[in-house]
């Protein structure tokens, strides 16, 4: 059986990995089933065979890329239950997967919304899960903090670590388990220690109106 699904898994991975790279570049809504198909050399009937549409290889795409990445965090973290340890694990899994899958990364970053329907709702499930074991986590570590930091520090994590498709490049910049190293670092301790005593505190004496550009 093994044998049989072989063919069919390597050439839909082809697509798939080859419409990733196609709407990190050209942007999803401007990409085709066309590009595709040259690309890889499919047929559109054979691209047909294998997805309907252009929205179920986003689909695939983003549920592809969550759904590994979450697996392979959960077996991670099994039985492991230090939380800075925990941190540690999540972070290095995040890079690791995502280094290795930049154009994926930079899809799901910057087609995030282009789903419906029901396929939206199911990358958002598994979205939701990796939320939560990742606020999970920085609850284990700060005990005290209220829902707000919490969110506020489980997406700021997220904005360190998915920024790195626009500069990170493998061979150039330090290898992956240093750059999960450092974030962790200054994640947990700070740029230059600036939350001496455990308090968020801001940076102007008082709240201010947000700037705009427009004046």
């Amino acid at each position: 059986m093994a044998d049989e699904q072989a063919p069919h898994d390597e050439k839909l991975t082809l697509i798939l990995r080859t419409a990733a790279a196609i709407f990190a570049e050209k942007g999803y809504h401007r990409a085709s089933i066309r590009d595709i198909s040259r690309a890889t050399g499919i047929s559109l009937s054979g691209l047909y065979y294998y997805v309907p549409s252009k929205e179920a290889i986003l689909f695939r795409i983003q549920q592809h890329a969550f759904g590994t990445v979450v697996e392979n965090l959960e077996r991670r973290l099994d039985g492991v239950t230090d939380p800075e340890e925990r941190l540690r694990l999540f972070i290095e899994n995040h890079l690791r997967f995502f280094v290795a899958n930049m154009k994926e990364m930079k899809v799901l970053s910057h087609e995030a919304t282009a789903l419906s329907g029901e396929l939206r709702e199911r990358v958002a499930a598994l979205k939701r899960r990796y939320t939560e074991i990742c606020t999970g986590i920085l609850a284990a570590l700060r005990p005290e903090a209220d829902a707000a930091s919490l969110r506020v520090a489980t997406f700021s994590l997220f904005g360190m670590m998915n920024w790195i498709y626009n500069w990170y490049h493998p061979g150039r910049d330090v290898p992956v388990d240093a750059l999960a190293a450092e974030m962790m670092r200054i994640f947990l301790r700070g740029y230059v220690d600036g939350v001496a005593d455990g308090v968020a505190r801001p940076l102007s004496g008082g709240a201010e109106a947000a700037p705009t550009f427009w004046r």
